[in-house]
């Protein structure tokens, strides 16, 4: 339970570097809001559309006497919706990294900067974003189908499928976020499943308190540039715990707790 909260404090020390760099952070609002506008053109119409969507998927229920069958399609439509917001949060975070790209390298770069021991290259070219984005897109459509079907399961399907959606793609997310610091220092897929097995807990509270935040409204335009500062620090104290273990993946000292003063502040 403390690496998970760690993990979620760790979203929190990202918030900090609007204090240090209000004006590169909210350049990282930007790709957001233009994100979440193409999705909310996306989502509002299929909430409209949701009671024709639950009478279509549910014809059997036809015959079904009030108010069981007025029931059943409003869970079936929650369990839609709750599958659609699964989907979106892996589509939104695709999206922004994608346009936002040039100015997430930058909030990237002020946090290794601002902690020491900055990588020699940077976090990957813009096609390497592409490709991890359309991998995002992929995983978000299958946990939505894992949601989907949890959501099947009587009674408790539709409370199961709401927190299966928030771990699965809080895990997703902090993953996804991290791959930047990581392609900075050429790690391989097993050198990061080797980091991410040592860290799991730090790692899911970091993703669920960013999904969590992704679900205020508003959340996910502010959350973002936090995410992004957070995600390094996270990649961070991930590569530190590593090399105390003894396993060589050195990047310097782990991020420093929130508020306390790191080179370059002054």
């Amino acid at each position: 339970m403390r690496e998970f909260v760690a993990g979620i404090g760790t979203l929190f020390r990202g918030f900090g570097l609007w204090k240090r760099r209000p004006g590169l952070m909210a350049l990282g609002l930007i790709p957001a809001v233009i994100a979440l506008l193409l999705l909310a053109a996306l989502l509002i119409p299929l909430v409209i559309a949701m009671p024709s969507i639950a009478s279509w998927a549910t014809p059997f229920a036809e015959g079904w006497a009030e108010p069981w069958r007025g029931l059943l399609r409003v869970a079936v439509g929650i369990v839609v919706v709750i599958a659609a917001v699964a989907l979106a949060s892996a589509v939104f975070t695709a999206l922004t990294l994608t346009i936002g790209d040039p100015f997430y390298q930058r909030i990237w770069h002020a946090v290794e900067r601002d902690l020491g021991h900055e990588p020699p290259a940077d976090g990957g070219s813009f096609w390497t974003t592409v490709a991890e984005a359309l991998r995002l897109v992929v995983l978000g459509v299958l946990i939505a189908l894992v949601v989907l079907l949890i959501g099947l399961v009587p009674v408790i399907g539709g409370v199961l499928s709401g927190i299966f959606g928030v771990v699965l793609t809080g895990r997703v997310l902090a993953r996804e976020l991290t791959g930047r610091a990581f392609d900075a220092r050429d790690l391989s897929p097993a050198d990061r499943a080797v980091l991410f097995r040592g860290s799991r807990a730090r790692v899911l509270g970091f993703g669920v308190a960013t999904q969590l935040c992704f679900l205020v409204p508003g959340g996910a335009i502010a959350v973002m540039p936090a995410a992004v500062a957070g995600s390094t620090m996270l990649a961070r104290d991930m590569l530190a715990r590593d090399s105390r273990a003894g396993t060589g993946y050195a990047a310097g000292p782990p991020a420093p707790p929130a508020g306390s003063v790191v080179p370059g502040d002054a």
